[in-house]
């Protein structure tokens, strides 16, 4: 399976989910999925940046461009890392307010079932990236950027099974709401630490080709 199709086949998983977790999370007052809802609608962007960067690397060369777009998917490497790390600062931000605030009732049998159910489609998702049928070893942006997307979609994936174990703590104890902003801050922090390191990655990469093109 090419990388264009498992970009494709994620992007639809994401659509489907998000509509769900947006749903659910304002109907059962959780940070948490709502959480997972946004970063899902990043991740559809990201994927949407990534198939154009894809696309551009691909064109032929022309007079303006005679080089063609060779750091296009590295680029969007850079987008995809940094907007995942700007969305997980203001959620935990978020969360951080609502824990020193308090934290209303939260429902917690639909956080239980919708977060189940997105971790092991977003599982699926992260094992359809990472393939490497089609890959070409030569192309690193290409490769940086698959990985950028693979990150958010493992990442989605533990985020909502952490944020599923909160719901079925809720639904065991009647109470312990402050768990569900609690679970947000900590996997929000865990993912702004990784795509700190990759945009630190994808950074010296561009230095490094803008060095050797000077």
């Amino acid at each position: 399976m090419s990388r264009t199709t498992r970009l494709w086949l994620v992007l639809a998983l994401n659509l489907v989910l998000i509509v769900a977790l947006v749903v659910v999370g304002v109907v059962a007052h959780s940070l948490g999925v709502l959480a997972a809802g946004v970063d899902y609608l990043a991740d559809a962007a990201a994927i949407g940046v990534s198939l154009v960067a894809i696309r551009l690397s691909t064109l032929p060369p022309t007079a303006a461009r005679p080089d063609g777009h060779p750091r296009a998917t590295t680029w969007a490497a850079l987008v995809n890392a940094g907007w995942l790390l700007v969305l997980s600062v203001l959620v935990i931000v978020v969360a951080f307010k609502r824990l020193v605030a308090g934290t209303h009732e939260v429902h917690g049998l639909p956080v239980l079932v919708v977060s189940g159910i997105a971790s092991v489609v977003m599982l699926v998702a992260a094992l359809i990236l990472d393939g490497d049928e089609d890959d070409d070893d030569d192309d690193e942006g290409g490769n940086l950027n698959l990985r950028a997307v693979l990150l958010d979609t493992a990442a989605d994936s533990i985020a909502a099974g952490a944020v599923a174990v909160v719901g079925a703590v809720i639904v065991a104890t009647g109470g312990s709401y402050w768990l569900d902003p609690a679970v947000a801050l900590l996997v929000s922090g865990a993912i702004a630490f990784h795509a700190l390191r990759l945009v630190r990655k994808v950074l010296a990469k561009l230095r490094a080709g803008k060095a050797l093109a000077d």
